[in-house]
């Protein structure tokens, strides 16, 4: 698993590459905590390099979006493949976060 990390203005993004699984959950899941530690509480994961997500995955996502909505920003999804999409879809993850077809309309969601 590989994440990278781009600002835009006061907006995080994070861009995993690979499956987020049971093996990659706990890494993903501290990865983004440590995102919304350095100060970045608006933060968004670019989820166009993900092929599969397990529950593990959903799980780091919400852990994710329950920190950042602590510490009063907010944790934003953009991106998904369709298999991933469907994943956030079934699970009802779509009514719990709020999720873009782009990066760019997921960064501009958060305004100035």
């Amino acid at each position: 698993m590989e994440i990278k990390v781009e600002q835009q203005d006061k907006v995080t993004i994070a861009i995993p590459s690979g499956d987020i699984d049971a093996l990659t959950a706990k890494e993903v899941a501290a990865f983004l905590g440590n995102q919304l530690g350095e100060g970045g509480d608006q933060l968004v994961a670019d989820l166009s390099q993900v092929g599969y997500m397990s529950s593990a995955g959903l799980r780091a996502l919400l852990a994710t979006l329950k920190e950042a909505r602590h510490k009063g920003g907010d944790f934003r999804l953009a991106a998904a493949q369709d298999s991933v999409r469907q994943v956030l879809e079934m699970s009802g993850f779509s009514s719990i976060f709020q999720i873009f077809p782009t990066v760019e309309e997921a960064v501009a969601s958060f305004g100035d």
